[in-house]
């Protein structure tokens, strides 16, 4: 979905965040990984609130000043 690093100075400096959508559904499992770490994990019904959601976490993350990240996969 999305993979968004803070910057290397301040506070959690040099963290990585990425969602996922595991494989699978409904329920849709979205999941939330810190520096590779699972840190929590949503399951919704319907694929839209999935989508919604990672986007909802992504624009907080981003509005926190964490930079967005080319995916290396």
């Amino acid at each position: 979905m999305f993979r968004a690093g803070k910057p290397a100075t301040g506070l959690g400096a040099g963290e990585h965040v990425r969602a996922v959508i595991l494989p699978g559904g409904p329920p849709y499992t979205l999941a939330f990984f810190v520096d590779d770490q699972m840190e929590r994990a949503e399951n919704h019904d319907d694929m839209h609130l999935v989508l919604f959601r990672a986007d909802e976490i992504k624009r907080s993350l981003l509005d926190d000043a964490w930079q967005e990240e080319e995916s290396t996969e």
